[in-house]
């Protein structure tokens, strides 16, 4: 098993009470920060969580680290580290969704080991999308899509399982109002189908303003019976005196209570409880957590070993241009907010949105005296958003450590994940980025790699292993089909080149071992396997949502046509019983079909064309495929 790495400086991983102090103590790097790719085109916003989690059993059959993003081409993927294999595998969870960073995937693992990953679209659609994996720990064996209806728009999912009612699932998002909202959800039953039995409720009202006022929160759990969430009045952009504000909901009783317990309100009757800055603080001291007069934010919400409340905000003046990172934390009788660094102004391109867009803050998931934040830096590619390391020692002082330096490109919203600490790690996002959304006005988006300092395995690869066929000249079409026949094999990979007609992208492509590939007649047709009268129907089309660069700059509810792909790759990968489709690198499906052999092969049947055709006598790797 290969090891992951975290940069913890000795003598300030000690849990100080002292947190006031600012000086900042410069410290040079003294171990090496690797830096992987997961993968070259992912990105997230940074309020829907966990965007990224580590789970291992205790019987020692799962050990898997798991990351969602969403590229600018619409596609919803996750990678999947199996520490137990030393195998990553990168999924395709849903492709030509809209193009927005905001829908980036969370994932949630369900009492009986399974993963359920949540998404939505971006404030414009009333429904969650999920996929619940088939087999406990394992995303490549993701079920169908399903879809969950709210009545009102989602964004940000925020899923968790409590102790106190572990055959629930207690879900947040922003819903109700633009407002925080819960609803307790069934577990899946064994067609993943789940329900609302409890909501959904909106939590509480933020009265400033009318018309826009959103107030943007993070949540934390205990894992027993409380799910505290932090909050802003508003959006930072909409007012320059933005307080942050936190509460917890008691699951048992199911109300909303502040830091000390005092009741606020109880989650689904008529009264919600009401924030106003006017006034407010006098009549709730232990809700306000800070209430300086700036535009505050809210990065992060965890909880100490004693269940104190710790999170990461950032404090943006009044004219956007100037953003200050703070560590506030519950000791028991009030806030500590400790100054950690400036961090600039907003880290992106385009100079005219999105001012309150700061590089991004992490708490360590395993100390909270440890937190990581994107700051410009000057190095020899100019200023660029690099990560640094700021720890929190006894006495309170404050030391510094830059773990990304010289950076072509800048490194932002890094993302801590909880685990053990020997086997959980720092992702980021590093790239040029232009708008949260793909459109006309800005149509690169946000074109984005996903970074981590995890060792990522990278399997043996080798394309002459086991290849027992080739032809790069290969021509087929509808008409002109070709019929291979190959000595039986329990174990193959077939990869060829499509370029298909995308004015008539309908047909079968290949058959072989008695299965068919097919794609049915209509815009939205996703690929079948098809063996005798059984289906096994993808969630995804085989196209993307660069549609969107033509459209304008909104979340309208429109849903725009594909893109057809006019060149792709396409593999089918079978062992052991398990055959696996990928489209240009990215797994599809994966279906449990047992006792297919090898023996022929008919290719054709779809206008256009299929060439570069490969045959292995054994299954590649997700490495060898995009290698291909």
């Amino acid at each position: 098993m290969y090891r992951i790495f975290f940069l913890l400086l000795v003598g300030v991983l000690q849990t100080g009470e002292n947190l006031n102090g600012k000086e900042l103590i410069p410290v040079t790097a003294s171990v090496e920060f690797p830096v992987s790719t997961v993968t070259e085109k992912g990105a997230w916003c940074w309020f829907a969580d966990p965007r990224a989690l580590h789970y291992e059993n205790e019987n020692g059959s799962i050990n898997s680290t798991y990351l969602g993003y969403i590229d600018v081409h619409g596609y919803i993927k996750a990678t999947q580290i199996d520490h137990l294999s030393n195998r990553t595998n990168e999924v395709m969870i849903r492709s030509c969704f809209q193009p927005d960073d905001h829908n980036n995937p969370t994932f949630l693992v369900l009492p009986d080991e399974r993963i359920m990953i949540f998404y939505s679209r971006h404030t414009d659609e009333p429904c969650f999308y999920y996929r619940v994996s088939r087999i406990p720990g394992d995303i490549t064996t993701l079920g169908e899509e399903q879809t969950l209806d709210t009545g009102h728009n989602t964004t940000y999912p925020s899923p968790f399982i409590l102790n106190d009612d572990p055959d629930h699932i207690y879900l947040c998002w922003r819903g109700i109002g633009w407002h925080p909202t819960v609803a307790r959800l069934t577990v899946p039953d064994k067609n993943d189908q789940v329900a609302f039995d409890w909501g959904p409720f909106q939590i509480l009202r933020s009265m400033q303003g009318a018309g826009g006022v959103r107030p943007y929160a993070k949540y934390a759990s205990n894992g027993k019976d409380k799910i505290y969430l932090a909050y802003t009045t508003t959006h930072p952009d909409n007012m320059t005196e933005n307080w942050i504000y936190l509460n917890y909901l008691d699951i048992n009783t199911r109300s909303l209570k502040d830091i000390k317990g005092n009741l606020l309100s109880v989650i689904g009757e008529k009264q919600l409880h009401e924030v106003n800055i006017s006034g407010y603080k006098d009549h709730h001291p232990y809700a306000v957590v800070d209430d300086t007069p700036l535009r505050n934010w809210i990065w992060e919400l965890t909880l100490d070993r004693d269940e104190n409340p710790v999170m990461a905000t950032v404090s943006i003046s009044h004219d956007k241009l100037s953003h200050d990172y703070y560590l506030i934390r519950w000791t028991g009788n009030g806030w500590q907010k400790t100054f950690l660094s400036n961090a600039g102004g907003h880290f992106h391109q385009s100079p005219d949105i999105e001012k309150c867009y700061s590089g991004g803050m992490t708490i360590d998931k395993n100390n909270p005296q440890i937190i990581y934040g994107s700051v410009p830096v000057d190095g020899k590619q100019g200023k660029v958003y690099e990560l640094k390391q700021f720890s929190i020692g006894s006495n309170g002082t404050i030391s510094e450590e830059l773990l990304t330096s010289d950076s072509s490109k800048n490194n932002v919203r890094p993302f801590s994940i909880a685990g053990k600490a020997s086997e959980s790690g720092l992702i980021w996002m590093q790239g040029d980025y232009y708008d949260w959304i793909v459109s006309a006005q800005r149509p690169l988006g946000y074109p984005t790699a996903i970074k981590t300092n995890m060792l990522l395995p990278k399997g043996e690869v080798d394309l002459c292993k086991g290849l027992i066929y080739t032809n790069r000249n290969l021509k087929v079409s509808a008409t002109n089909k070709i019929k291979i026949a190959f000595p039986e094999a329990k174990a193959f990979t077939i990869a060829l080149t499509l370029s298909p007609d995308t004015t008539d992208f309908q047909g079968d492509i290949i058959s072989f071992a008695g299965i068919t590939y097919t794609i049915p007649k209509g815009e939205e047709a996703t690929p079948h396997l098809k063996r005798g009268s059984k289906s096994y129907i993808s969630s995804n089309i085989p196209g993307n949502s660069d549609r969107w660069q033509e459209k304008a700059r909104s979340t309208n509810g429109e849903w725009y046509g594909p893109a057809r792909l006019t060149t792709f790759k396409l593999v089918f990968s079978y062992e052991q019983g398990v055959l696996r489709t990928y489209i240009n690198g990215l797994m599809d499906q994966s279906v449990e079909i047992s006792d297919l052999h090898l023996t022929n092969i008919e290719a054709g049947g779809i206008k256009g064309t299929i060439d570069d055709v490969k045959i292995f006598h054994r299954s590649l790797s997700q490495d060898e495929i995009k290698t291909l």
